[in-house]
């Protein structure tokens, strides 16, 4: 097969040669008509009908596992570490306290609170009998005007400071809660950054927290397959750790974009791994099964060529005329390629002596094996490569 497709590839480059040659004589000896360049100096080149296939596509794709519930989980008061109730990789409810930052110092500052809070109602009912009072002094005359105005701001400031002791004890009890560390939602314990004894601030991390049972799987689909999955959709799922198992997934969330920067969109399924088996951040394969396309355009991958501005066929224009077009490709398959625009089903295209062609080159249409169709007018079809 390789010494055929070089004998193959050698008579089209003596064609060429032979071709450029006779058009160089042509050229210095001086012929000025303007009658139609000869047949023998045209490039020769091989035509293909497009081809027009039914094809079956498997929807693959790569991505990693993640958890569901997962969280990072900070203080949020400043303190000692008094006590951890929990060991790294622990299996804990919702609810349960993990760690505690000094919460007898927090139960201290509540009770001085409920103090302030006690104080101000003392002060606001002192303040409230001394206004009835100057209000009966000033009914008698007794009292003036300026001396009732100072017993009504004095009620106003002991209810302002009211006021401020209750919130001041509702910070407290709110310190006290946050000092007993819980867990937000059921899991494991993945990581404890902190020891007992260890002074932390406000917002230093605590632990780490993951679910397992529930697993995602994240994964990014090409954009000409973004229209075949939907929620619902089942997904198989393979992972490295378990070689030929498979795990069924259900797709759960489907991005509403597609990425502007790499075309694909973003995909998540809903794994059941109430076992334990899988963990998050592995790498794992999805499968979505296959999609059949009818009146898929392709072309030999032989008419393809690549340049700067993108991917490149040469269609035939006319009788012995061809013209430049650049075109969008999809699947490669069986040495064709798809066309999934640029082209339509009625075209016929170059697939060799395309390299120095230009658009509107008028060119010499020979069989795939350099010969001209005898039974065949030139420019119009030629025998299809096999």
């Amino acid at each position: 097969m390789m010494l055929r497709r070089a004998a193959l590839h050698a008579t089209w480059r003596i064609a060429w040669r032979t071709t450029c040659g006779v058009a160089c004589i042509a050229l210095f000896s001086g012929c000025r008509d303007e009658a139609p360049v000869p047949e023998a100096l045209l490039p020769p080149v091989a035509v293909s009908e497009v081809a027009v296939r039914d094809v079956r596509d498997r929807i693959e794709a790569t991505g990693q596992l993640l958890a569901r519930s997962e969280a990072a989980v900070a203080a949020q008061v400043a303190g000692q570490i008094t006590r951890i109730h929990v060991d790294e990789g622990a299996l804990v409810e919702k609810g349960q306290v993990i760690v505690e930052i000094d919460p007898e110092l927090r139960r201290l500052e509540v009770a001085s609170r409920r103090a302030s809070v006690a104080e101000a109602l003392a002060q606001q009912a002192d303040a409230r009998r001394e206004g009835g009072r100057v209000e009966k002094m000033r009914s008698r005359g007794a009292a003036s005007e300026a001396k009732v105005d100072e017993a009504r701001t004095q009620l106003e400031l002991a209810a302002a400071r009211l006021e401020a002791a209750r919130a001041g004890l509702g910070l407290a009890e709110r310190a006290l809660a946050d000092s007993s560390v819980s867990a937000p939602f059921a899991g494991h314990l993945a990581r404890r950054y902190v020891s007992e004894g260890e002074f932390v601030a406000g917002g230093a991390p605590l632990f780490d927290l993951v679910a397992l049972e529930d697993i995602e799987v994240e994964f990014y689909l090409a954009e000409r397959d973004s229209s075949l999955v939907s929620e619902g959709h089942r997904v198989e799922v393979r992972v490295a750790p378990f070689p030929g198992e498979v795990f069924p997934a259900t797709v759960s969330v489907i991005s509403p974009t597609i990425d502007p920067r790499t075309r694909t969109l973003r995909v998540k399924a809903q794994v059941d791994n109430r076992e334990g088996r899988l963990r998050p951040g592995l790498f794992a394969r999805a499968d979505l099964g296959v999609s059949e396309r009818s009146g898929v355009v392709m072309v030999p991958e032989d008419a393809l060529l690549v340049r700067a501005d993108g991917s490149v066929v040469f269609r035939m224009a006319g009788p012995g005329e061809v013209e430049r077009v650049n075109v969008t490709t999809g699947i490669r398959r069986d040495g064709m390629v798809e066309i999934v625009s640029g082209l339509t089903a009625t075209d016929q295209v170059v697939v060799r002596g395309q390299g120095e062609l230009i658009d509107g080159s008028r060119v010499d249409v020979r069989s795939t094996t350099g010969q001209r169709p005898t039974d065949v007018a030139a420019g119009t079809t030629a025998e299809s490569p096999k």
